[in-house]
């Protein structure tokens, strides 16, 4: 915990007006003029808001927000700067185990985790938490627009040479952490720009990739050696990286589609959301000509599922043009994945949700285009292993949802090229690497961490099994122990 959280641990005298004190609101681009640009939703709090917001902290003496952070914020500590006016302090603080604050202040589920334990938003009946996640977005924002971002100190070399697989959160954070404690890293990316599911999956509008790109780039300023265009598993085996390198993390994310494997999904129109994100976010779809890796021109667009994944390509598909875009969901809106924020910018944008919809066959024309999709009605029966209640189609009760592209937003499996070429790693049924605590495989030297092992998860969870895969491998590279 920082000094100044320390020395305040005692309830402050004006708890009740910082009770008292309302949360402060984000401004942000109204929805009619937001779905014509691909510019972000949210302009960020200003520094006087910053400050009242975090006014709202009471000092907990056991600050239970800290147990809901996969990389363990010091959230009180960061907090109290800021109300401080100490923005860079705070940023460096949030720093300390967080190389992705900005991204993570923009796109981590923090009302499911910090935010979710924060008591000031239990303590108080209609009191709404601190708003922890706008103010992480805020210190690093600050820190980027006012030059004062830092290089980390690293610690001096010690000889020893890893290879990072994939630039997502994981590889980034573990990438990070072990240059910091004095390794030389190499960081490996199949596809031509660093970031992973951060540029290729997360919309423009929900994370700009010039701030990616800005968090990134420390790597290479701390002596992080990048190499893109490099597909391990093709380009080169693990097996044969591993007589150059010491060790080796994979961070490799679960970016194979899933689909429902429903008749007629061959019909031209129909992509799996890995596809249509990645065209408009890293190929930049959304500017053909100029860049030539177009989607289709659509009027009707139906988006199938119910999270995050699925809110970015309705969402998308509105800045594309489509004249109605409908998200297609077999369950009730309380069921859904999706972060509440997420679906209410999609509501606001004017996506025709309809739930308790289930697609049965896609529905294509005498050229094979896609113009529609047969559904059912459903109705709620009694919970699945997840937990939510498993949607019960009716009978008689078929329609079809006229769309002339379709996107398959259900889920995504593992990447299968490195366990396909490196048999003596073991993974689970589904194609996930098997990792214990601290990531170790059952290949020596090798470890891996995020949604390789986890399977399709959040950024900051992902950040946190790469933290600590990193502290594991320090230990094997110092000691040997396996």
């Amino acid at each position: 915990m920082s000094d100044i959280a320390s020395k305040e641990v005692k309830v402050p005298r004006d708890l009740k007006q910082r009770y008292a004190t309302p949360k402060q609101k984000m401004p942000e681009q109204e929805a009619k003029e937001r779905i014509h640009n691909f510019r972000e939703v949210p302009f960020g709090l200003t520094p006087e808001a910053a400050k009242l917001e975090a006014y709202r902290c009471i000092y907990c003496k056991e600050p239970d927000c800290m147990k809901g952070c996969p990389v363990g914020i010091d959230i009180p500590g960061f907090l109290h700067l800021i109300e401080a006016g100490d923005f860079a302090g705070a940023a460096q603080k949030v720093k300390e185990t967080n190389v992705l604050p900005a991204v993570c202040g923009r796109v981590c589920p923090q009302e499911d985790q910090c935010e979710k334990l924060c008591k000031v938003g239990k303590n108080t009946k209609g009191t709404p938490p601190v708003a922890i996640g706008r103010l992480e977005r805020f210190v690093a924002d600050w820190e980027r627009e006012h030059g004062q971002v830092k290089v980390p100190v690293c610690a001096p070399a010690t000889g020893k040479k890893v290879a990072v697989v994939g630039s997502g959160p994981a590889g980034l954070t573990c990438a990070t952490e072990l240059a910091r404690l004095g390794h030389k890293v190499t960081l490996f990316e199949a596809l031509h720009k660093t970031g992973g599911v951060l540029v290729y999956g997360i919309p423009e509008f929900r994370l700009p990739k010039a701030i990616v790109q800005s968090e990134v780039s420390l790597l290479e300023k701390m002596g992080v050696e990048i190499r893109c265009n490099f597909v391990v598993g093709m380009t080169r085996t693990l097996e044969d990286m591993m007589k150059e390198y010491d060790a080796a993390f994979l961070g490799t994310g679960a970016g194979l589609p899933y689909f429902m494997e429903l008749p007629g999904e061959n019909l031209n129109g129909i992509y799996s959301a890995n596809e249509y994100l990645t065209r408009i976010n890293l190929m930049r779809a959304y500017d053909f000509p100029k860049s030539d890796t177009p989607v289709a021109n659509s009027t009707k667009v139906a988006v199938i599922g119910g999270g995050n994944v699925a809110m970015d390509s309705a969402r998308n598909a509105l800045r594309l043009g489509a004249k109605d875009v409908y998200l297609l969901y077999r369950r009730s809106r309380e069921e859904m994945p999706a972060r509440q924020e997420e679906v209410h910018h999609a509501e606001e944008e004017g996506v025709h949700f309809e739930f308790l919809t289930a697609p049965v066959k896609y529905v294509g024309d005498e050229s094979g285009r896609l113009k529609g999709i047969e559904c059912l009605r459903c109705e709620l029966g009694e919970p699945d292993a997840s937990g939510r209640r498993r949607p019960v189609p009716k009978a008689g009760s078929e329609h079809v949802v006229e769309c002339d592209t379709a996107v398959v937003a259900i889920g995504n499996g593992p990447n299968p090229l490195i366990p396909r070429s490196t048999p003596d790693i073991e993974t689970r049924k589904g194609g996930n690497i098997v990792a214990k605590a601290g990531g170790r495989t059952s290949k020596k030297g090798v470890f891996a961490g995020g949604d390789i092992v986890t399977g399709a998860a959040t950024v900051i969870l992902a950040m946190g099994a790469g933290r600590a895969a990193a502290a594991s491998m320090h230990e094997y590279l110092a000691t040997g122990v396996w």
